[in-house]
């Protein structure tokens, strides 16, 4: 059976789902990237058996990074209020328009690779009630490390899970034990430790996750696995069908 896909125009930004039935999962592309990235790039062809069969549907964005943390005319602090802008556009939005599509609300799944990890990463730690999981493919979860310049407020505090995990406590922390896990991937090949920085913030994020007592895998893959899409095609397929 062939892959569905549908196209929705959602104002700001733009969605492809692409399946039948199944566990929804929310997917980000890389940086920059478009809704049409994921297929362009392998990634649905890569899990295609898994939607064909009904275990996932695939809702794939475009970014907002080129208004927010790519946006080098902009201080690190504005950078984080249109990034704030974008996530309100996934909740307010995209996370409706996926429940009217399975017809009702439902928990989903945050996916993505390079900054797209970081993206499944946040929302699912800062929105845990719609996002229980997310799988995170060569993340750098430290905005204030490639964000750029000028002074770092209160909104690049609380969209930086490299900082705002270490300061998790009380009921919130406690909720969030029980609520969320993350699953961090990533290679030791090309582009994993310069320019990107993936690597080492992906072990100090598992780290940190670590000192809070917060659900996480850390799946480090080998020397020959570079930060590109045939190892994210690779890596998901590995391990999504572990999760529907």
């Amino acid at each position: 059976m062939p892959v569905r896909r549908e196209h929705a125009d959602l104002g700001p930004g733009g969605l492809i789902a692409y399946g039948h039935y199944g566990r929804p999962v929310l997917a980000f592309p890389a940086e920059q990237g478009r809704a049409w990235d994921f297929e362009d790039n392998g990634m649905i062809a890569a899990v295609a058996d898994l939607i064909d069969a009904g275990r996932i549907k695939l809702y794939c964005v475009d970014s907002g990074d080129a208004h927010s943390w790519s946006n080098r005319n902009l201080p690190t602090e504005e950078r984080a209020r249109q990034h704030e802008g974008y996530e309100r556009w996934i909740l307010d939005a995209v996370v409706p328009w996926i429940a009217r599509d399975c017809g009702g609300p439902q928990e989903l799944v945050a996916l993505g690779p390079s900054l797209g990890a970081y993206h499944a990463a946040n929302i699912a730690l800062r929105h845990a009630d719609v996002f229980p999981l997310a799988i995170c493919l060569s993340g750098n979860y430290a905005p204030t490390a490639w964000s750029g310049w000028g002074e770092p407020g209160e909104t690049t505090y609380f969209h930086n899970p490299m900082a705002y995990v270490s300061n998790l406590h009380g009921a919130h922390l406690d909720w969030l034990r029980s609520r969320v896990s993350l699953l961090l991937v990533v290679g030791q090949g090309a582009w994993e430790v310069q320019p990107t920085g993936a690597l080492p913030s992906t072990r100090e994020f598992a780290a940190r996750l670590a000192e809070k007592g917060l659900r996480y895998e850390l799946d480090v893959w080998g020397h020959d696995v570079p930060h590109d899409w045939p190892s994210w095609q690779a890596q998901l397929r590995h391990h999504l069908p572990r999760f529907c």
